[in-house]
């Protein structure tokens, strides 16, 4: 009796410290759609829920706690038939070191998502081969969601989740789907993994892990060296300014930070630099500016 005692509390732990990375919550909104035969929606969004919360994407040993928590909320524009046009919002947080505040790492919006998908098709992935849009681009996602996790926790630590988030991009260019193709001035997923694996922009990923680790997990220790440290993070990001078309990662940056840097600037001491991050926020990030004015 001992024995089998044993052997599951065996079984539970070495579950526990392997169990799957995300805890995802996905939705689908398909308010917008007539028609009556709507269960195929209730279908996909539990299949989803299963494919993405409990399959095993990495090697690394993840206990329940440290699973990332993301979401998914896929809104249907329009049905024919098996074939949906739709747009996905993908967000994703991590929490911070001595408090119950979980910061925001990405706030993504694909407003170019197709797919065809009939009732209780099985979601597999291959990763050596293109079969679904709609899987090649939640496996995309699952892993630059990963990857930016892993970057914020170590420098550069997220390098083989955004390889696999590449891959993934490279197999479904077979596609033709203009989504995964490298189009000049297209902000697409082909330009999001392209530039976040680019030598020449990784003072992004810089700034994800010294915001984080440096700066935010500082704050219950030190409050006056996290916000300094967040200062600095964010002016680095002047180096990539203008390194590409549209400046898309800085855009990325700040489309998840924006609204937690007016925070974190509506209190406590100023820093070295604080007269300069207003006028460079204005430069970098224009479509912010309505907000950078409470830092002023």
């Amino acid at each position: 009796m001992r024995k089998i005692i044993f052997l599951f509390t065996l079984f539970l732990f070495t579950t526990n410290i392997n169990s799957q990375e995300l805890n995802c919550l996905v939705n689908i909104n398909y308010e917008q759609i007539g028609g009556s035969n709507r269960q195929v929606f209730t279908t996909l969004e539990t299949a989803l829920k299963e494919f993405i919360n409990q399959t095993k994407w990495t090697d690394r040993v993840v206990k329940n706690e440290e699973k990332v928590d993301c979401a998914m909320n896929i809104i249907i524009t329009s049905r024919n038939d098996n074939t949906f046009t739709a747009t996905l919002q993908v967000q994703s947080t991590r929490p911070i070191y001595g408090s119950s505040y979980s910061s925001p790492l990405l706030n993504l919006k694909d407003d170019d998502f197709t797919f065809r998908y009939n009732e209780f098709d099985p979601l597999i992935y291959n990763r050596n081969s293109f079969d679904s849009n709609l899987i090649s681009t939640i496996v995309f996602y699952v892993y630059t969601i990963l990857g930016v996790d892993a970057d914020s926790f170590s420098q550069f630590g997220g390098e083989y989740e955004l390889k696999e988030a590449e891959n993934a991009m490279l197999q479904a260019q077979q596609s033709g789907l203009a989504s995964w193709q490298n189009v000049v001035g297209k902000q697409n997923r082909f330009l999001l993994i392209d530039d976040m694996l680019s030598p020449n922009l990784k003072a992004y990923r810089e700034a994800l892990y010294s915001y984080h680790i440096k700066g935010l997990d500082n704050f219950a220790n030190n409050k006056d060296f996290g916000k300094q440290t967040i200062e600095d993070s964010v002016l680095s990001l002047q180096s990539i300014f203008n390194k590409t078309v549209g400046n898309y990662l800085i855009r990325v940056f700040f489309d998840a930070k924006a609204d937690e840097i007016v925070n974190i600037y509506s209190e406590g001491p100023k820093t070295k630099n604080s007269s300069e991050v207003s006028s460079t926020l204005r430069k970098i990030s224009p479509n912010n500016n309505s907000k950078w004015r409470d830092i002023e």
